[in-house]
């Protein structure tokens, strides 16, 4: 009962994060792991946890995603795919040790990547060295199908140094390509047996309602708040899955 209602909870605690500010994946990643799932196999479920809201969020800003062609949509969202499967190829070939060693570094990179996201987007939009957007959809997709968090904010930075600058298109084009490369990976996890289905559905459903009620919940809450507390669970994950290598 206990453990149902932690997965249950971070569920619902990560569709609110998403809605608000995003950072879902630092509840629901670190909640399966103390289920008792192993790494690999909490990661596979957490993807198919904060699945929806990505496909939500696309919706959200479908106005500003008409501003693209079909062709270009179809050329971005083919780049998705692929680098999205590679990525998670190589998850599944990576062995269960090795993941458990890099995840502390993935858990500080991706809570990095929250923090300074707003400077990082600075710093790009300044530095104006155009980056080549295909290139870099494929090498940002494959660390999505490989370990979501910090996804978003990846995808912006490459966006606003690919030379684009309507944010709300931009954010449409992270949401309609984050739910693109994670539903391959997802796909990729469900063909290899990675995925404990039931509690990743139900966790799903959780996070469905969490991220209804969090964009209410958005207009209310100062930002920066959420911002922090993501942060700290961050960090706090990162020191706890550093501590069980010890």
């Amino acid at each position: 009962m206990i453990e149902w209602t932690v997965l249950l909870l971070a569920g619902y605690l990560a569709g609110v994060l998403n809605a608000v500010a995003g950072g879902g994946s630092f509840l629901t990643f670190p909640a399966l792991v103390w289920a008792g799932y192993p790494p690999i196999v909490s990661n596979a479920t957490s993807a198919v946890a904060v699945l929806p809201g990505y496909a939500g969020g696309a919706l959200g800003f479908r106005q500003e995603l008409r501003e693209l062609s079909i062709q270009r949509h179809l050329i971005l969202s083919a780049v998705a795919l692929a680098g999205g499967l590679a990525g998670a190829l190589l998850l599944l070939v990576t062995p269960a040790s090795v993941f458990a060693f890099v995840v502390p570094l993935l858990l500080l990179f991706a809570t990095a990547m929250f923090a300074l996201g707003p400077k990082i987007m600075a710093k790009v939009r300044k530095s104006g060295l155009p980056l080549p957007l295909l290139p870099g959809l494929f090498l940002v997709a494959i660390y999505g199908g490989y370990f979501n968090g910090g996804l978003g904010i990846m995808l912006l930075a490459l966006f606003a140094a690919a030379g684009m600058s309507n944010l709300n298109l931009m954010n449409g084009l992270k949401n309609s390509l984050s739910f693109v490369l994670s539903f391959i990976s997802v796909a990729a996890f469900a063909v290899a047996g990675k995925i404990i289905w039931f509690e990743g559905m139900m966790m799903m459903l959780a996070a469905t309602l969490g991220g209804y009620q969090g964009a209410a919940l958005s207009r209310r809450l100062p930002v920066i708040w959420v911002k922090r507390f993501v942060i700290v669970v961050g960090l706090i994950m990162t020191m706890i899955f550093t501590y069980r290598l010890i």
